[in-house]
C-alpha cells in the first residue's frame, strides 16, 4: 500500500483547494478580456499548439493512470496522476500566455463543422471552468489515502477531465486555421 503523501486536514484542504479554484478562474476571465503587444520573435499562437501538444499527452496520461490502477500498480497510478497535474499547470500557464498575447480568434468554418466546433466549445468551457477543484479534491483524498472517497470522485473527475483534454485538443485542431 502507498504511503500516505499528505497529512489529512480537510478544512485546510478544502480552503486551499477552493481558493486555488476561485483565483485560477478569476485569473482565466481576468486575463481573457486584456490583450498584451509583446514580439517574442516568434507567432505567440505557439502558445496554442503547446497547449494542444499538452491536452494530448494529459489524456494518454489520463488513460495511462486508469491502466495502472486496474493492474492495481498503485505507485505508477500515482506518478502518472502527478505528472497529469503537473502539465495541467504547464497548459494553464501557456493558456494565459496565449490569450495575453493573441486575443480572440473568431473560428471562420460554415456548415455543420461550424455546429461541431459551437457544440465542443459549449461544452468544453464549463466544463473547463469547473473541472479543477474536483480535481484537486479527488488528488487530496489520494494523497491522504482515503482511497474510497478518492474512488467516488474519480468515477466523476477522470471521464470529465479527459473529456476537457480531449476537447481542448479538438478545440485547437477547428480554431487553428483562423490564426491570423
Amino acid at each position: 500500500m502507498l504511503q500516505q503523501a499528505l497529512k489529512k486536514n480537510d478544512k485546510q484542504a478544502k480552503t486551499l483547494i477552493l481558493t486555488v479554484s476561485f483565483v485560477v478562474f478569476a485569473a482565466v476571465v481576468i486575463l481573457s478580456k486584456v490583450k498584451l503587444k509583446v514580439d517574442f520573435g516568434f507567432d505567440p499562437h505557439l502558445f496554442a499548439l503547446a497547449n494542444a501538444v499538452i491536452n494530448s499527452i494529459v489524456s494518454i496520461l489520463l488513460v495511462a493512470a486508469l491502466v495502472a490502477v486496474k493492474k492495481k500498480n498503485f505507485q505508477a497510478h500515482k506518478n502518472i496522476m502527478l505528472a497529469a497535474m503537473l502539465l495541467s499547470v504547464l497548459f494553464l500557464l501557456s493558456y494565459i500566455a496565449h490569450h495575453l498575447f493573441s486575443g480572440e480568434t473568431k473560428f471562420g468554418g460554415e456548415g455543420e463543422l461550424k455546429t461541431f466546433y459551437y457544440i465542443i466549445l459549449a461544452t468544453h468551457i464549463p466544463l473547463a471552468a469547473i473541472i479543477l477543484p474536483f480535481i484537486l479534491f479527488t488528488a487530496y483524498r489520494g494523497l491522504i489515502n482515503e482511497f474510497d472517497a478518492h474512488k467516488k470522485l474519480t468515477r466523476y473527475t477522470f471521464p470529465l477531465w479527459l473529456y476537457v483534454s480531449i476537447t481542448g485538443v479538438l478545440v485547437y485542431i477547428l480554431i487553428s486555421p483562423y490564426y491570423s
